[in-house]
């Protein structure tokens, strides 16, 4: 199967799928954690205060790790180059400031945002596969999936000079080549954390242990689909910086649920 870019032009303006599913992945998991921060007796304000937040510094964060991971300050001005990890870490942080400012109670509401969180993610990684972004290694499952005008396509000169994919040599340059989804593959997933997390929200548990689950499963999830992804930071044999990253996101949240191992013996405590 071949896909090409979502893509709508208005003049010299152009809206990426990327960037409709974004947007809109901000909004469902505003109004999921909106809903439950009302559902736990507090001003559903303070959830829209935080996805603010988030966006600010997500994105910053995003563009940082970014720059850091390619080593080029002008990369900060670029219009791709959106890393999850690093919009995770800097959400978290600009939060967790607000948090601290209104002297709100960090982990109620951390419980409330966990399968929110899931479900935006789920939504963010339809917009990679929309403009052919984060694919995998080239595979002939029947699933697979060409990029021709993917960010890089998926074409034999990008996959062996950006990836380093080592390739048959008589194979032309401009050949385009299938690979695994694995956009899709994480969208999947991702959406299948949100649905458990969802089941598990109103069971009774100590205050914190729903987002530390959240940590385990999507760190998790992220280390399984790097395997067959195409990366150029395989610093460690064939693990990747992002694997680095999932395991510390697993281990800690492995650490929290070892602290939280008793349930608590009372509902969830409202947020303020």
């Amino acid at each position: 199967m071949t896909v090409y870019p979502f893509q709508i032009h208005l003049g010299s303006f152009t809206i990426t799928g990327f960037g409709i599913m974004m947007m809109v992945a901000f909004l469902v998991a505003g109004w999921a954690y909106a809903r439950e921060v009302e559902r736990a007796g507090t001003d559903p304000a303070i959830a829209w205060d935080i996805v603010v937040a988030s966006v600010i510094g997500g994105l910053a964060g995003a563009k940082i790790y970014y720059a850091i991971l390619v080593g080029r300050g002008d990369a900060l001005l670029s219009r791709g180059g959106l890393v999850w990890y690093g919009g995770f870490i800097g959400a978290v942080l600009l939060s967790l400031g607000y948090l601290a400012w209104k002297r709100l109670k960090v982990a109620p509401l951390a419980d409330l945002v966990a399968a929110p969180l899931a479900a935006g993610y789920s939504l963010g990684r339809v917009g990679c596969f929309l403009v052919g972004d984060d694919y995998g290694r080239p595979t002939d499952v029947p699933w697979a999936m060409a990029f021709p005008r993917g960010a890089p396509p998926t074409t034999v000169q990008s996959l062996r000079e950006q990836f380093g994919v080592q390739l048959p040599p008589d194979l032309p340059p401009s050949h385009v080549l299938a690979v695994h989804p694995t956009q899709l593959y994480e969208a999947a997933l991702a959406f299948g954390i949100f649905w458990l997390l969802w089941r598990r929200r109103q069971h009774r548990h100590a205050a914190g242990g729903l987002f530390a689950l959240y940590l385990v499963l999507i760190g998790a999830e992220r280390f399984v689909v790097e395997m067959v992804r195409v990366k150029d930071d395989r610093f460690l044999g064939p693990f990747s910086l992002a694997q680095a990253i999932a395991v510390a996101v697993m281990a800690t949240g492995a650490l929290l649920l070892v602290r939280l191992r008793r349930p608590s013996q009372e509902p969830p405590a409202p947020a303020r």
